[in-house]
Order: structure tokens, then sequence, then C-alpha cells
């Protein structure tokens, strides 16, 4: 009987130990972006970045985490003031960088967006977190050369540190009425899935 009770009690421990071990080993995915990855406009439960939790809870159980730091409204200044404490805090394995269309609607010289980003990619390296890029676009009325030099900076902060890219995360939902919301800005909840599939694409390959 003391044997029984003594090798049940074993198996008991370990399996909180195992189960303790996962959980400290997970890998943590921190989301920086804006209104695009923070649900504007909907539930938090709704947003892409719910949905990858969801999906990797269902592919890897208990291997992942995800951090969504996401702000409406942020720029890349702002973030990169806020990208220390966030590192510090949740150590993170994969930092995904989706910023800068708040910094072109304003106008921002497009030299400080790309310094910006460039900053944060580094921070994040430096912490030894494997970095994800998801470019953005703005409206055509900004003017063409503006536009392109936006659109140019992700590439070239992609190319000098030598990070994964999406070159357009609305890719096939911006200026489709369906999947945005009335102030055709902000995609809407049936554009999420979609959005998740983009993002999908890079992610897993990095965990």
């Amino acid at each position: 009987m003391f044997k029984t009770i003594k090798k049940s009690s074993f198996s008991f421990f370990l399996i909180i130990f195992i189960s303790v071990c996962t959980t400290s080993h997970a890998k943590t995915i921190l989301i920086l972006g804006d209104s695009i990855s923070a649900a504007y406009g909907m539930t938090p439960s709704q947003g892409w970045t719910n949905l990858l939790q969801l999906r990797l809870d269902s592919k890897y159980p208990k291997r992942h985490r995800v951090i969504n730091a996401s702000m409406s409204g942020e720029t890349t200044s702002g973030a990169l003031a806020r990208l220390p404490k966030l590192l510090q805090q949740y150590q993170p394995h994969v930092v995904v960088i989706e910023l800068g269309g708040n910094d072109g609607l304003r106008g921002y010289p497009p030299q400080i967006i790309q310094n910006n980003i460039s900053k944060m990619v580094v921070l994040s390296k430096n912490s030894k977190a494997k970095v994800l890029l998801f470019g953005m676009k703005i409206p055509p009325n900004y003017g063409k050369k503006y536009s392109q030099a936006f659109e140019n900076n992700y590439k070239l902060v992609a190319a000098k540190h030598k990070v994964k890219l999406i070159p357009f995360f609305l890719d096939g939902v911006a200026g489709h009425k369906k999947l945005m919301q009335a102030d055709q800005i902000h995609p809407n909840a049936t554009a999420q899935p979609k959005l998740l599939e983009s993002a999908w694409k890079i992610i897993e390959p990095a965990l």
C-alpha cells in the first residue's frame, strides 16, 4: 500500500512539474500595432490577434501565448517609447511590428518613420526576439512621391535588418467595402480571418 501511494504521489508531482515547465517555456508573440491590430470598432475577441491565439491553442496546445500591445492611434514614436518596457516584461520570442499607418496619415516625414521602425527592430533583435514586419500603404491623395517613400520604408528596413516582411498587411482587404467598416479605413470583423491568414504565413515559420 505504501508503495502504491508513493508511486501515485510521484506521478502526481511529475504531472505538475511537466505542466509548469510547459507553461514557463511557452513562446511569447508580442504584437505591436495600431488600430488594425487593436480590433478597433469590434470586440477584442473578433480581432485577428485573438484568432491567432485560438489557432495556436488548437494546433500547438499550451505552447504559445499572444500579447497584444497594440493601441488605436499609435505612432511609431509612441510604440518605440513603449517597447523597452514591453520587451523587459514579456521577453518575447517573436515581435510583430504593424505600425506606420498613423504616421503616414499625419504626413510625418518618411525618414523619421523609417528610423523609428528600424530602432524597434534593433531593440527587439537585441532582446533575442525574431522580428516580423507588417507593411502598410496610405491613400493616393497624399501624392505619388510621398506614398512611394512611405511604402519603401518597410522594404528598406526589412532588407537592412534581414527580417520577414508582409509588404501590405491589408492586401485583399483594403478597398473592399464588404470587408471594411463605414470609415473605409478599418477592417471589419469579416476581414479578420483574412488578416489572420496573411499573418499566419510568416508567424508560424518564425515559431
